[in-house]
């Protein structure tokens, strides 16, 4: 399903609150970027149990439950987990997942609240949760009887908001610092082949092992091993130049004050690779698009950028065309910055 219009985590929270009392939800997502959680935590707000059902994993019986004979009836009883005498929050995990024998189950149990005989209590929540299409996930489709019985929200990533919550769950350190400098990073489109990708729930489990290392992290074999195998392979090796980095005396800031140089020496050549990177994201983050909008400071900040651009190409050239081109995420170097560069370092035009 294609999204309308997405929701950030707060956002969805807030969507479950006025809509999930009324209808049930279904909520659209990439793995990994807190679907789970997110209704987890809005099940604890209402004081309501989170019954998690994982639709990959579900038999048609599993949820109208076995036919048993009562007065020489034949009869349902749906299962315990489902058939509860209290309220509570029913998370249907991976809804779209499961066959459509087993979809054709859920019909009553969404659309009625019922199963048999069984009612769901008053007060209780139904809401789903499912992968897409293009995130290389198993999925199937839904049918239109199914789709048409939920309201449906799509859940995007934001950086700023996982930050929020991260500052607040003793996520590691040089997690939080490192997606600060790079929020791009949080979160990647999973790949084609079968490889460790980049989510907010990756990271997290990256958070979990480096606290197990304790305060000292050594960047050795173990440490690749664990980044590697948790993160895509780029953020991998640009998280760990950056842990390095943080080891060593380069860091920007003091590189954009004159205090110290690009490192130069060849067994740095990563922590330069992170720098670089680092010194794109802060030029698109500090100039205006709009030549039109450049105030003073930004003038002696783009001096500053040009002066910092002719030392790095000094060290690497590729590097320093790295800076100035073209980037895949959308964030581009504004035009008038780059005619500048390219009038005054001819040599970084990117061919």
């Amino acid at each position: 399903m294609n999204p309308a219009k997405t929701v950030t985590q707060d956002q969805l929270k807030d969507f479950l609150l006025n809509v999930a009392l009324a209808r049930p939800v279904f909520i659209w997502g990439a793995p990994g970027i807190g679907k789970s959680s997110i209704v987890a935590e809005f099940a604890r707000q209402l004081g309501l149990e989170c019954v998690s059902l994982l639709g990959s994993q579900l038999a048609p019986e599993d949820i109208i439950g076995v036919p048993q004979i009562v007065d020489g009836k034949s009869r349902f009883c749906p299962p315990l987990n489902i058939a509860r005498g209290e309220a509570y929050c029913l998370f249907l995990d991976e809804l779209n997942a499961c066959s459509h024998e087993v979809q054709k189950s859920f019909y009553s149990l969404i659309h009625d609240r019922r199963i048999g005989d069984y009612i769901l209590p008053e007060g209780s929540i139904v809401v789903g949760a499912g992968n897409r299409t293009q995130d290389s996930a198993i999925v199937k489709p839904m049918s239109s009887a199914l789709v048409n019985r939920m309201v449906h929200v799509h859940l995007e990533v934001s950086a700023d908001v996982w930050l929020g919550w991260a500052r607040a769950n003793y996520i590691h350190p040089m997690v939080i610092e490192y997606i600060t400098i790079r929020p791009d990073h949080l979160w990647s489109k999973p790949p084609k082949t079968e490889e460790p990708f980049s989510t907010p729930r990756s990271w997290h489990m990256l958070s979990d092992a480096l606290g197990e290392l304790g305060e000292t992290i050594e960047v050795g074999a173990h440490f690749e091993a664990l980044v590697y195998g948790c993160l895509t392979p780029h953020h991998a090796g640009q998280f760990k130049a950056f842990v390095k980095q943080t080891r060593q005396k380069f860091e920007l800031n003091k590189i954009f004050k004159g205090e110290v140089g690009w490192p130069s020496k060849a067994e740095d050549r990563d922590i330069l690779y992170f720098l670089a990177h680092s010194f794109r994201a802060q030029v698109v983050k500090n100039l205006p698009d709009d030549e039109g909008a450049v105030t003073p400071s930004n003038r002696e900040y783009a001096h500053t950028a040009k002066r910092l651009l002719k030392d790095l190409a000094s060290i690497n050239l590729e590097i320093a065309q790295m800076v100035v081109a073209d980037s895949d995420d959308g964030a581009q170097v504004p035009s008038w910055f780059l005619v500048e560069v390219v009038r005054d370092l001819p040599r970084l035009a990117v061919r």
